[in-house]
């Protein structure tokens, strides 16, 4: 089984405030997250300004401006790198989305990320996608609202872009040549995580369909993860079935705060418990092999039954089911050789619930 690395995803669910985002890294390091993730974006890059929301947002934010909202909820390049500088003290691996060029540019040059995540709704974004891979550094792809032929577009470039071959001009065909070289599949299954999502908050049960996560791993042969936005904690500890590599769950210090993500997010209690609940569970899922454990060999004596003498046994007289039994007890014959045992003559004296035992059986 692999290690599994769990994300408390906070978002933007610092609402702004660094002060907030200082408090969901302490939590999520005691709730027992091995990774915090915040979003780094610059507003204007991203958003045109008469954008909608979207339905999720209107139930949890009201009807407005998507980009005032998102502009409310936007940190400072300075903040994300004071929030790096916390993370690193508190021992907990910091990790950051972004959403434009420039933001891509603060996360590998400045903060010096070694890994990037890319979201669900940058899958068909070539260009950010293509200068994800040229950075070199390991990608954890979200593949919410995505067909296979999404995700297999998506590798083509990262494919691409991981080879990194400046005397060719990106285009499809050469994101297609990329993804079917032998050097791309191995960046491929190297330095890509592909994460299972469903984009919706909170998504329903009924559309969670984690066996999706079989089936991307056979298609791609990428180490898989899965992003959860379902209520409560039963998903992200049943995903942890499918060998997989990371899972994240949003991240909130009160789910009665005002913001986009804070319904479909856990507080620090429930994310502890999940936490607690993804360990044991990997550990639970043990070996593949079937075989008596450790703990189970010392009560073996004392729950299988074996062959008894039902009463006294006279040497020399003939085992029968007259004078045998099968009942709990020590001894060493085993009822698979009943019929084995039957016939055979006693070679000493038997009493009552005495062990029987005959030589070569």
């Amino acid at each position: 089984m692999r290690n599994i690395e769990i994300i408390a995803e906070a978002g933007v669910n610092h609402n702004g405030s660094f002060d907030l985002a200082i408090q969901l890294v302490d939590e999520a390091k005691k709730a027992g997250a091995d990774i915090v993730k915040f979003q780094t974006f610059i507003t204007e890059n991203c958003l045109s300004q008469n954008i909608g929301k979207a339905d999720y947002q209107v139930s949890n934010t009201g009807v407005g401006s998507q980009y005032e909202m998102v502009k409310n909820l936007e940190l400072t390049f300075d903040e994300h790198k004071k929030l790096k500088v916390y993370c690193d003290s508190v021992d907990i691996k910091y990790l950051s989305t972004a959403f434009d060029f420039e933001s891509l540019d603060f996360l590998v040059h400045v903060l010096k990320l070694e890994t990037l995540k890319i979201a669900s709704g940058e899958i068909t974004n070539n260009p950010l996608l293509l200068a994800h891979a040229k950075t070199g550094c390991d990608l954890i792809l979200s593949t919410g609202m995505c067909t296979l032929g999404d995700i297999e577009s998506a590798l083509g470039v990262i494919a691409f872009g991981f080879i990194n071959d400046l005397s060719k001009t990106p285009s499809d065909i050469e994101f297609i040549s990329a993804y079917n070289s032998n050097e791309g599949q191995q960046l491929i299954k190297k330095k890509v995580t592909i994460l299972h999502c469903t984009t919706e908050y909170p998504a329903p049960f009924s559309e969670i369909n984690l066996n999706a996560l079989k089936t991307i791993r056979s298609a791609f042969g990428t180490k898989i993860g899965y992003s959860d936005h379902s209520e409560g904690i039963t998903v992200p500890i049943l995903s942890v079935a499918y060998d997989i590599s990371i899972v994240e769950k949003h991240f909130t210090l009160d789910k009665k705060m005002v913001g986009p993500d804070h319904l479909a997010s856990l507080d620090p209690s429930e994310f502890s418990q999940m936490v607690r609940s993804i360990r044991q569970a990997k550990e639970a899922l043990g070996i593949t092999s079937k075989r008596p454990t450790e703990s189970e060999l010392k009560n073996l004596g004392k729950i299988r039954k074996v062959i008894l003498a039902k009463c006294n046994i006279t040497k020399g007289e003939a085992f029968s089911s007259e004078n045998l039994c099968i009942k709990r007890g020590r001894g060493a014959t085993q009822p698979n050789k009943y019929w084995d045992v039957l016939g055979q003559k006693a070679s000493k004296d038997y009493y009552t619930d005495e062990p029987i035992r005959v030589e070569g059986i």
